[in-house]
């Protein structure tokens, strides 16, 4: 079963791709993103869609450029995300067949980033933004638009967030800190499978 979320692996190592992908998917959590600014993330990039590309969906955060889309899709990966909101990303991700995640705070950048393709919307920082925040907006947007929180939101308010209106989560820091052991990590990887569960039902 396929959970809404989103592993942000900032800082994963290539020499810890597979162990930590594997970690993950066993728990399950089959989406994983490497943000560009982790060292060498094309190459974790390129490991984790080798190895897990049939069963789960990898690609790249931390996405700002047109240049960085196609490297990402050179590699494997089928997932952009961005902290932010850019039109020309957006529609070179949707041109290659890969998912599209735009950052978006406002509802500006969510009817543009809509407009120019996106596969959904990423609310960041959605600690500023807040549940109350995303219920505010949630009624204006598109029924089928999907949002994910991102950046304050986690087990702890899955069920404030859901009640909001998200459609799922982005976790980076309460899944994975670089140097963290990979029980550790499958062991945060199951408590916010089952946190998710249980606020879902």
């Amino acid at each position: 079963m396929s959970r809404p979320i989103i592993a942000i692996l900032r800082g994963l190592q290539p020499t810890e791709a597979a162990e930590v992908g594997q970690a993950l998917i066993d728990a399950g959590i089959d989406r994983i993103e490497v943000p560009l600014n982790s060292p060498d993330p094309l190459t974790s990039i390129g490991i984790l869609a080798e190895r897990f590309g049939d069963r789960a969906l990898i690609g790249a955060g931390t996405v700002l450029t047109i240049e960085q889309v196609d490297a990402v899709a050179g590699v494997g990966g089928k997932l952009i995300v961005s902290p932010n909101f850019d039109a020309e990303v957006i529609q070179q991700t949707i041109k290659l067949g890969i998912q599209s995640w735009p950052g978006v705070y406002t509802p500006t950048e969510a009817f543009g980033a809509l407009r120019a393709g996106a596969t959904g919307l990423k609310l960041f920082p959605g600690v500023m933004a807040g549940p109350s925040g995303l219920a505010a907006i949630r009624p204006i947007l598109p029924k089928d638009a999907l949002v994910f929180a991102v950046g304050g939101a986690g087990p702890e308010n899955f069920a404030e967030w859901l009640k909001a209106g998200t459609d799922g989560f982005g976790i980076g820091s309460a899944l994975y800190k670089p140097g963290m052991a990979v029980a550790d990590i499958a062991e945060r990887a199951r408590k916010i499978v089952l946190a998710y569960d249980k606020a879902a039902q």
